[in-house]
Order: C-alpha cells, then sequence, then structure tokens
C-alpha cells in the first residue's frame, strides 16, 4: 500500500507538467478539446500585474542541421518546402487548433511577425488533420494582422521532426537550424528576443 501512496505526488506532478508543456502529437484531435483564442490575446503579455514570462524548452542539439524537404501547403493553395523560404531568418511554429498551448501563444507569434516584419520571417503551419476546415474558421475568428494559415493535415512536420506541440523551430537564412523550443512561449517577449537574435 505505500508504494502506491509514495507514488501518487510523483503521478499528480508528472501530469500537471506533461499539461503545461505541450500536446501530445499522437492523440487523435477528436479525443481533445478544441482550443479557442483567449479573449484578451490583444493585451500586451508585460502588462503590469500579468503573469510571468512563459518560456518553453530550449534544445540546441540539431543545430546546424539542414531543414527538411517536406513539402506542404501555403494559404494560396501552392505546395511549398521551407527551402522557398530561405533568405532570411525563420522561425517555424507548429501548432494545432485542438492544443491549448499553441492557441494561447498564437497571439504573440503575431505580435512577434509585425515586430520584426522585413527581418524575421514567422511561418505557422497547423498540424489539424482537417486541414482548412478547422484552421479557416480559426483564422477568421482571430483577425491576426500577420500571421497566415499554413496546412500540414499529412502532419509530415511534426512527425518527421519527431515532436509534440507546440514545437518552434528557428532557422537561419541559409536554411540552417539554429535551435527549437518545445512548448508553450511568449514569443513578443524579452527571453524569445534574446533567443531570436541568435539567427544573426
Amino acid at each position: 500500500m505505500r508504494p502506491t501512496i509514495a507514488l501518487l505526488p510523483v503521478l499528480a506532478l508528472l501530469a500537471v507538467t506533461l499539461g503545461t508543456t505541450g500536446c501530445d502529437r499522437r492523440k487523435p484531435a477528436d479525443e481533445q478539446a478544441t482550443a479557442t483564442v483567449p479573449e484578451d490575446s490583444a493585451a500586451p503579455s508585460d502588462a503590469e500585474g500579468s503573469e510571468p514570462e512563459r518560456v518553453g524548452t530550449i534544445d540546441r542539439s540539431q543545430q546546424g542541421q539542414a531543414a527538411p524537404t517536406t513539402a506542404f501547403t501555403a494559404p494560396d493553395g501552392k505546395r511549398v518546402t521551407l527551402a522557398d523560404f530561405r533568405g532570411k531568418p525563420l522561425l517555424l511554429n507548429l501548432w494545432a487548433t485542438w492544443c491549448a498551448p499553441c492557441v494561447r501563444e498564437m497571439p504573440t507569434l503575431d505580435a512577434l511577425a509585425v515586430r520584426e516584419s522585413g527581418k524575421l520571417q514567422v511561418l505557422v503551419v497547423s498540424q489539424d488533420l482537417e486541414g482548412a476546415a478547422k484552421v479557416t474558421p480559426f483564422f477568421e475568428k482571430a483577425k491576426f494582422r500577420a500571421l497566415q494559415p499554413y496546412l500540414d493535415p499529412d502532419v509530415g512536420l511534426s512527425t518527421g521532426y519527431g515532436v509534440n506541440l507546440p514545437t518552434t523551430i528557428l532557422y537561419d537564412a541559409q536554411g540552417k537550424e539554429v535551435w527549437r523550443v518545445s512548448g508553450d512561449m511568449e514569443w513578443d517577449g524579452e527571453t524569445a528576443a534574446t533567443w531570436i537574435a541568435e539567427a544573426g
């Protein structure tokens, strides 16, 4: 009986940790609740009295690797690869409408894209299996200023990287990986700005 009781706090802590760091890419979308854009998404993340800055987990172990050649769909319906975005640093975000941490960080990605326009490309690629059927209504409601809805309903990118959602990967102008971040992040915050500067 005692070993079981001793394990309960550990299991509870593990459940909380997993719940706040990301969504399992292997879990079918219909088993997860569809997330919605927070009502206060337009509020600045550094407002007085706000919660501490959300910072994901950074991984530099793949630094220098070339971007994969996996194709996905652009907003105009054309098939593209990450090679099409070489020339400027690129921040690639893999997300889904059913992933609450993904949805929570989207407004900060949009704010970053607006702020860094012309210097940094911010690309958000949905891993929703339903593709445009889920993503188009989400974007219409969110009214993002800079983000565009790229689609990967075959989940080729997240499967190829072997990651859960959300995952964000920074590439330099030559298409080489700088780092990747797993979990919810405030992309318009100070920590993100410092990390993004590493792309040169």
